[in-house]
């Protein structure tokens, strides 16, 4: 059985993504353990053994604990989802782990403004400079989305992999921030992900989001 430590529409939506795509025939039966983010419950917990930093997402499988999304989903790419994976010698190879590393600085970058506009709460402030500068460097990785993006379907020319469900998974909360008109082609991208079948699954499963408490958080002022 695979452990998934999971909290609601975080990293580890990835993993739960991932698995819905491979299918529980081939990989088994999965147990979510579920974490409440920003409690003293996960350093308390069983996570806390497996987790290095105590984050999620964090899994155990056959003897295995990992604890890094990206990692994560490049090992059950690579040993249970040959279609999703691109291996060495794949001339994609060079492609699919730019784009692993490339949601991992996106998605830091939305964690940034989610620990000062969602985590900071009263008397705290976030600050207004620290919230321009993150948001214009958030807006830009998404204008090098567009770009790269043309006008191909995913972002690998052969097709969907599991470097779509790294960044995938970032377009849930960077419209948070960013007013996601001036990208068509990622909202075209945004609307490929929504519609695949496992990803409609998990969100089925996940339930209304309980996280940000507004539809947009604009830069505050100063």
């Amino acid at each position: 059985m695979i452990t998934l430590h999971h909290v609601q529409y975080g990293r580890s939506f990835r993993v739960l993504w991932l698995l819905e795509e491979i299918g529980r025939d081939v990989i088994g039966p999965v147990n979510i353990v579920e974490h409440q983010i920003g409690t003293k419950e996960m350093a308390q917990s069983s996570l806390a053994q497996i987790s290095p930093a105590v984050r999620i997402p964090a899994i155990e499988m056959d003897g295995l604990e990992m604890s890094e999304s990206g990692a994560i989903v490049q090992h059950l790419c690579e040993t249970y989802a040959p279609d999703l994976d691109r291996p060495v010698g794949d001339p994609e190879r060079p492609a699919f782990l730019q784009w692993l590393g490339y949601a991992e600085t996106q998605a830091s970058l939305i964690e940034n403004l989610n620990l000062q506009m969602v985590f900071l709460r009263p008397p705290a402030k976030p600050s207004p400079i620290v919230i321009k500068l993150t948001v214009a460097r958030l807006r830009q990785t998404l204008r090098g989305l567009e770009a790269r993006l043309g006008d191909q379907g995913w972002l690998l020319p052969s097709g969907f992999s599991g470097a779509d469900i790294m960044l995938g998974f970032n377009l849930f909360a960077a419209p948070y921030y960013i007013k996601m008109d001036e990208f068509p082609k990622v909202l075209a991208y945004k609307a490929r992900v929504e519609a695949r079948p496992a990803h409609q699954r998990v969100v089925e499963q996940e339930g209304p989001q309980r996280f940000y408490a507004q539809d947009f958080y604009p830069v505050p002022e100063a």
